[in-house]
């Protein structure tokens, strides 16, 4: 049974796994960005919202990058996932494919 403080929302979903799939380019314009592929519009934020929730939750951790001129000599913040975040995604998604399964042939039957 996954406990109540690892119980993500939607939106806390999306943001780790954009986190993930960005690895070493997680910062909140690219997280956007990733977030932005599923046809989801979305501020950037609210995904720094999320991002410090997430890690005030322990379940990301954040660093500061080098500046750099590109960015008029400011540093991105650039997040990880850590293993309870980890875990708690894996419950989410375990969750979800619980509860879908045979969903398909009742989707397909149309309402």
């Amino acid at each position: 049974m996954v406990q109540p403080a690892a119980v993500l929302g939607e939106f806390e979903q999306l943001v780790l796994l954009a986190v993930l799939r960005l690895g070493d380019g997680a910062y909140g314009a690219a997280i956007t960005q990733e977030i932005e592929t599923t046809g989801r519009e979305v501020s950037v934020s609210a995904v720094h919202t999320t991002l410090d929730r997430l890690e005030r939750k322990g379940l990301v951790r954040s660093r500061m990058g080098d500046p750099t001129p590109l960015r008029g000599g400011k540093r991105k913040r650039h997040f990880e996932v850590l293993p309870p975040g980890v875990r708690a995604l894996r419950a989410s998604y375990g969750s979800i494919r619980h509860l879908a399964r045979g969903l398909e042939s009742l989707l397909e039957g149309g309402a």
